[in-house]
């Protein structure tokens, strides 16, 4: 790892189900995450525009997945907490949103010791979902079970090498005809099968935000049709062009679970 990533303090820890992220914000107009998530200021407050509703402000603000907000702090750097809806039962993330905003002090000093302990010792291999809550949230989350043939179709997505995975090629890999995929799929996940697909591929682009690569390239490797299709997506979900995310997290420590990090190196 380039010490000077390190010295930044800036890092990120990506495993399948969650992110735990501290770096620079930056400009970013109004997002739409396919995740839940957990901002945490470093320093000062940080303000939540919602789309359609009040703008709220504290040192710690929740996000449910799929709503439009605007996030702005007084400090350049922020936390980010983030929990891939689908890998807890229905009602999971509500309940939680709402332990949260009860008693967000100590939820935000508990996220900012998690950042010191990971700027000390970052966390390598097989970090599961359970060791990610207990250091972030003070407990595991239940993990949700889905029908293994959405399981199978969620594999199939995240491979990221090869012919994108489509409803079709889904579908025939667990058995059943396309419209019984995506219902089941949906079902199973709450999203439809071309939200989740879009979301999980815009998630996938994070693995890369430190390196130099030719960003062309990068689009076409992770599944998208063209570079405009791959500009439109990622400002749509991050609120940023693809360039500014990688401009700044050029000094962005990644660290990657054992089973992302698979991902990673089999592109």
């Amino acid at each position: 790892m380039d010490l000077t990533r390190r010295d930044s303090g800036h890092l990120m820890l990506i495993t399948p189900d969650r992110v735990f992220y501290a770096g620079l914000l930056g400009r970013p107009r109004q997002r739409c995450s396919g995740a839940f998530h957990v901002y945490v200021a470093l320093n000062g407050g940080l303000r939540l525009m919602p789309e359609q509703a009040a703008e709220q402000r504290g040192e710690l603000l929740v996000v449910a997945p799929n709503l439009q907000h605007t996030i702005e702090s007084d400090y350049r750097t922020v936390i980010v907490v983030t929990i891939e809806p689908e890998s807890v039962p229905v009602g999971t993330l509500d309940r939680l949103a709402m332990r949260i905003t009860r008693d967000a002090v100590a939820y935000a000093c508990r996220i900012r010791a998690a950042y010191e302990e990971l700027v000390q010792r970052p966390l390598s291999g097989d970090v599961t979902s359970a060791i990610f809550d207990r250091l972030c949230l003070g407990e595991a989350l239940p993990q949700r079970k889905l029908d293994p043939r959405v399981v199978k179709a969620i594999a199939l997505i995240s491979r990221f090498s090869g012919e994108p995975a489509t409803a079709e090629s889904c579908a025939a890999a667990v058995g059943l005809s396309t419209s019984r995929f995506l219902h089941l799929f949906k079902e199973e996940t709450d999203i439809s099968f071309r939200a989740f697909r879009a979301w999980k591929r815009a998630r996938h682009l994070l693995n890369f935000a430190n390196q130099d690569l030719n960003l062309a390239h990068l689009a076409q490797d992770i599944g998208y049709p063209d570079s405009t299709h791959f500009s439109h997506s990622i400002r749509r979900f991050y609120g940023l062009k693809p360039r500014a995310i990688f401009s700044g997290s050029r000094d962005l420590a990644i660290y990657r679970s054992g089973e992302t990090a698979d991902l990673v190196a089999a592109r």
